[in-house]
Order: C-alpha cells, then sequence, then structure tokens
C-alpha cells in the first residue's frame, strides 16, 4: 500500500470508528459514564465479588480529574466490586507504595494510571508475578509483562482526527491551497504532543495543506493565552486554529476574544464541557476527544478479568492484551451525545 492510500485509511479509521492528555482545572470533573442503554450480557450480572484497587493521579486539572471520577462512579455501578481507592498522587514512589500496600492486600485486581510509566512498571511487574491482573492506563510501562491489559488514548489518532476535519474545512469553505493553518501545541518536550502534531501534519498533507504557524503553550491556561496573543500578534490573517488541549484552550479562547479575532475556524483537542458548550454557541467549530473514561474502562475491564470473563461483543473469550480508543471530531451536529462525556474545565 502507498503511503497517500495509508495515511488516507488512517484518516478514515479515525474519522469514523465508533469512540490531550493533561489540563488545567482544579474542579471537579462532571463526566458520567455508560450513558446509552447496555448490549444485553451475562457480564453485567452480579457475579464473584472482587476487589479492585485503583491508583491515579493528583486531580489537579480537568481531565485528570475526570479520569479519577469516571473510575469511582464506575465502581459504583456493579454491586459485586468493592473499590480500594489510593490517594491520587504526582509523585512516583508514592504510587509505588500504593501497589505495593494493594499486593499486600492481596487485591483481585488492580487498575493504574502511572505516574511514570517506567518508574512503576517494576512493582506493577511484582503485582503481576503474584498473580495480580494489572490493568494499565493511559503511560504505557516499559515492559510487556507489567500488565495483563493496557488501555490507551490515540494521540496520533487526535491528530489525524483534527487535520482530517481540516481538510474537509477546507474543501467546504472553498479555502484554498494557500489556506493559512496554525497550530497551538501542548509542551513539545512530551511524546504525547509530538504525536498529535505527526498526525496533524500527515493528515494535512493529505489534502495539500500544511501547518503554517506553530507555538507551543504547557498544558496551562496562562501559558494558552500567552502563546495564542503571541500568534496573534505575529499573523494578521488565519483561516484555522488547532489548539491539543481544551483545558489550555480557556487561555487561548480569551486570547482569540481578547484581540477580537474570530475570523479562523477553532479546533480543540480532548474534550472538555466548555469547549462542548462553545461550540452549542457557534464560538469554536469542532474539539477532537481524548476520553477522560480510560480508567472507567480499565475498572470495567478489571473486574472482568478478576471474574474470569471475557468481553461478551467479542468472539474471542478473552479480554484483549491492547485497547486503543478512537478519537473522534465533536461538532455542532454531535455535541450532544458527547456533551454527558465532558469534563469541567
Amino acid at each position: 500500500m502507498s503511503r497517500s492510500r495509508f495515511l488516507r485509511t488512517i484518516g478514515v479509521v479515525a474519522a469514523v470508528a465508533a469512540f490531550a492528555a493533561a489540563c488545567t482545572s482544579n474542579e471537579a470533573a462532571s463526566v458520567q459514564t455508560n450513558l446509552g442503554p447496555r448490549a444485553v450480557s451475562s457480564n453485567d450480572e452480579p457475579g464473584k465479588e472482587v476487589v479492585i484497587g485503583f491508583s491515579g493521579p493528583e486531580a489537579d486539572h480537568g481531565w485528570l480529574a475526570a479520569i479519577n471520577s469516571t473510575a469511582i462512579a464506575e465502581a459504583k455501578r456493579y454491586s459485586d466490586v468493592t473499590l480500594r481507592l489510593a490517594e491520587g498522587t504526582n509523585d512516583p514512589s508514592l504510587q509505588i507504595s500504593h501497589i505495593e500496600s494493594f499486593i499486600n492486600q492481596g487485591v483481585d485486581a488492580i487498575v493504574l494510571l502511572p505516574t511514570d510509566g517506567a518508574a512503576l512498571t517494576e512493582v506493577a511487574t511484582k503485582a503481576m508475578e503474584a498473580g495480580i491482573p494489572v490493568v494499565n492506563v493511559d503511560r504505557e510501562f516499559t515492559s510487556e509483562f507489567a500488565a495483563r491489559t493496557t488501555i490507551l488514548g490515540d494521540n496520533y489518532g487526535m491528530g489525524i482526527s483534527a487535520g482530517t476535519y481540516a481538510c474537509k474545512l477546507v474543501e467546504e469553505h472553498n479555502l484554498g491551497p494557500d489556506a493559512v493553518i496554525a497550530e497551538i501545541a501542548g509542551l513539545d518536550s512530551l511524546p504525547l504532543t509530538q504525536d498529535r502534531s505527526d498526525g496533524f501534519k500527515d493528515a494535512l498533507r493529505e489534502c495539500g495543506q500544511k501547518v503554517d504557524h506553530r507555538v507551543a503553550a504547557e498544558f496551562t491556561v496562562e501559558s494558552g493565552e500567552a502563546e495564542a496573543s503571541n500568534l496573534l500578534q505575529a499573523v494578521p490573517k488565519i483561516d484555522i486554529i488547532w489548539n491539543h488541549d481544551d483545558d489550555q484552550g480557556v487561555g487561548v479562547k480569551a486570547a482569540f476574544d481578547n484581540a477580537d479575532r474570530n475570523e479562523f475556524f477553532f479546533i480543540g483537542g480532548a474534550g472538555s464541557a466548555n469547549a462542548m458548550r462553545w461550540i452549542q454557541d457557534g464560538e469554536m467549530e469542532a474539539t477532537v476527544l481524548y476520553p477522560p473514561t480510560q480508567a472507567a474502562d480499565g475498572i470495567r475491564l478489571a473486574r472482568l478479568l478478576a471474574q474470569g470473563k471475557g468481553m461478551s461483543d467479542l468472539v474471542q473469550v478473552e479480554v484483549p492484551r491492547r485497547i486503543v480508543l478512537n478519537a473522534p471530531v465533536v461538532t455542532k451536529e454531535n455535541v450532544d451525545k458527547y456533551l454527558p462525556l465532558g469534563f469541567e474545565s
């Protein structure tokens, strides 16, 4: 398959398959999980009672707060699940002690979003060797032996989705080959930022476009406002702007408003509730989801693993080793579907 055809295939998959990670708010998340009717499955019926240990990050901004709150909410849905909740932390040493405590308690499964995948690999492997299945969320370990199942968002897919949607806007609005496209990234030192930028660039290439102006912020409101202000001062006219992160986007949007600039299509990333409300109000074109429900999915899969069950919608009788969640584009046409998944910035 040619590179061109390969990238077109990726773009289509990212755009149509069924459903960033740093944000900046101390407000509690309001994400609801599993809002639609569940498929008929015996998996949802009460089974063997299991104890699941959950260790997540310090909830110091919206997306991470949503990671924790959705995991807790999902555990409460099951009468056969007892959740042992460790204090959220950004300290790898403290998180290691949490996992060691879960091992000593003999929990039936562990769901873990590591502060640092490499730093937590050894203790996660220790849990696996003790017969406790570990579900790794969002930040990967450095060994295949450290987790039974890994659940990831798709950072490259976010870029593909954003770029594919930008190409659609170029075509629909006849912006032409000289459309001015800008990108406001997050921390450039992070692989997730690099993946998002690579996906965006690759998707744009498919419609003959490129990133004309790029700045990098720090996944904070303050840096988002500062970098967006610099961008607007340097570029008098822009057609499309993609901002990697919706919590950072609070500052980005403030810069737009302060400069009284709205001539461009504004695309966000991550899927905050305020971004979705901007979409409803016509103040934002779209946002690309980086699902905050990854740990909730982890709780559900940990329950199945601890009970010796598989996923009812698969022919395969066991829970998969690796699951990468989709990065759909939220627009005015489908925002009502995704708004309940939005976290508060």
